[in-house]
């Protein structure tokens, strides 16, 4: 188990911006998360600030979670070296093998690792199509999957919208489900892992006013974000374009 004084002092920071900001947390389910022993923590992704809401309800039960990031946070010269201290560790997209490696190690030394079963950020803020990765570890560490499902994240910094990190006093809900026990196949696992997660997030949506035609609001709720199935067109476009530049930039291309 890591030793965790820069692991307090960071979220203490936190809590103090978020006081700043004046964010209103709501949180159920915090018992879910066990005392001890390793999870996979499974977390909905709408915005670049969820890792900081999603390590609140571990607190409860004075965990730390061990979330995978991309490798260019850690490549950050100033964001690098905190990340590593924290014990969070680097996925590179083009090589994951080691990072998954990794990740089940430290399933089975008892810790909680977070994962984005999506992916990316759901610029449709519905639940996308999940990878089988968290389903993966589960199984081969022999550890449950804790979903959590955090919603209003969206409105403070998401893809394509400016960052809202004044003091918006932006109301955020979290919920943490019950845990849900490895089981194989890893794609059945996936599909139910995804299923309780939906779940998860029509129920947060009940009590959450949704202004009709805001950016942040689903399309399902009378909001302006794209559908889910024209979310994935636009990421598939920029999938394609980082392929492109990519090729571009190597030895030979045309940048």
């Amino acid at each position: 188990m890591f030793v965790d004084p820069v692991y307090r002092t960071v979220i203490g920071i936190a809590r103090t911006v978020f006081a700043y900001q004046g964010l209103k947390f709501t949180v159920t389910g915090e018992r879910n998360i066990p005392a001890t022993g390793g999870a996979v923590i499974a977390i909905n992704h709408t915005g670049y600030m969820d890792f900081t809401y999603a390590g609140l309800p571990a607190r409860k039960s004075k965990r730390y979670i061990r979330f995978m990031a991309k490798k260019e946070v850690f490549d950050n010269k100033y964001g690098g070296p905190i990340m590593r201290s924290l014990g969070h560790i680097p996925v590179d997209r083009s090589a994951g093998a080691e990072s998954y490696r990794a990740a089940v190690d430290d399933l089975r030394k008892g810790e909680l690792v977070g994962v984005y079963p999506e992916g990316t950020i759901s610029r449709s803020f519905e639940i996308k199509d999940f990878k089988s990765g968290a389903a993966r570890m589960a199984i081969e560490a022999d550890v449950p999957i804790i979903p959590i499902v955090i919603w209003g994240a969206q409105r403070v910094w998401t893809k394509g919208h400016p960052k809202r990190l004044g003091r918006t006093k932006t109301p955020i809900s979290i919920a943490v489900g019950k845990p849900i026990a490895p089981f194989e196949p890893a794609a059945d696992l996936t599909a139910k892992l995804r299923g309780v997660m939906q779940e998860m997030l029509f129920d947060l949506q009940k009590d959450y006013p949704h202004p009709a035609g805001q950016y942040w609001v689903p399309a399902r709720l009378g909001g302006s974000a794209p559908t889910l199935e024209e979310a994935n067109r636009l990421d598939e476009e920029e999938a394609q374009e980082r392929v492109r530049r990519r090729g571009d930039n190597a030895p030979g291309g045309t940048g």
